[in-house]
């Protein structure tokens, strides 16, 4: 049985748990299926995916990251007022007229490729803070390490295992599989939670 230490190891393993020498070529996608799937809930978002932010504001609009997946916290740069308050583009629209005066945008709304601003903002303000940004995906990772497969090898492995029952027409095992993998999910929900609340107090005797 192979341990779980990078991509290939992991397709390995679920080759191993499946015990079928026939499947190699469809294992990959079987990752591949878990991983989009996992990244695309937003509960499973966690710190190692958090990455700075940094765009600057012409014509009332800043670039959104290329790996762009979800903003945690924004401010705009040197200002001492709360973080920006993300809101519908509807509500931006309705709220804040585009020929207004320009001033410190309070809100932000994502159109397109862009985040646009209300109030609207003045040319070379910066739009600072945290998004959580898309990772280097499993099968692209060049040196073979991964976050998801160094911290949490068994999550990859039942969340594979899962995406491959419906392939093998195996209902049965489908279930066992789910329990599995929603054990697996939240014990690393509660992780990422403790990260950002603080983990529980320990008393010192």
């Amino acid at each position: 049985m192979a341990v779980i230490t990078d991509y290939d190891t992991l397709r390995t393993a679920v080759a191993d748990y499946m015990a079928r020498s026939d499947l190699s070529g469809y294992i990959p996608n079987f990752v591949q299926n878990f991983e989009e799937r996992f990244l695309r809930d937003p509960h499973n978002w966690g710190r190692w995916m958090e990455s700075a932010l940094s765009v600057t504001i012409a014509s009332n609009v800043a670039a959104v990251p290329s790996n762009y997946l979800g903003m945690k916290t924004a401010y705009i740069s040197g200002q001492t007022r709360q973080p920006l308050k993300r809101v519908s583009l509807e509500q931006l629209y309705s709220r804040f007229p585009r020929n207004g005066g320009a001033s410190t945008p309070a809100y932000f709304a994502r159109n397109g490729e862009n985040f646009e601003f209300g109030p609207v903002g003045s040319d070379g303000l910066v739009m600072v803070g945290t998004y959580y940004a898309k990772p280097t995906l499993l099968r692209s990772d060049s040196d073979g390490i991964n976050w998801l497969i160094t911290n949490a090898p068994d999550l990859c492995l039942y969340g594979a295992l899962l995406e491959a029952q419906p392939f093998l027409m195996n209902d049965s095992s489908i279930a066992v599989w789910q329990s599995f993998y929603r054990d697996a999910v939240e014990a690393y929900r509660r992780q990422q939670t403790e990260e950002d609340y603080g983990s529980p107090m320990v008393v010192v005797g």
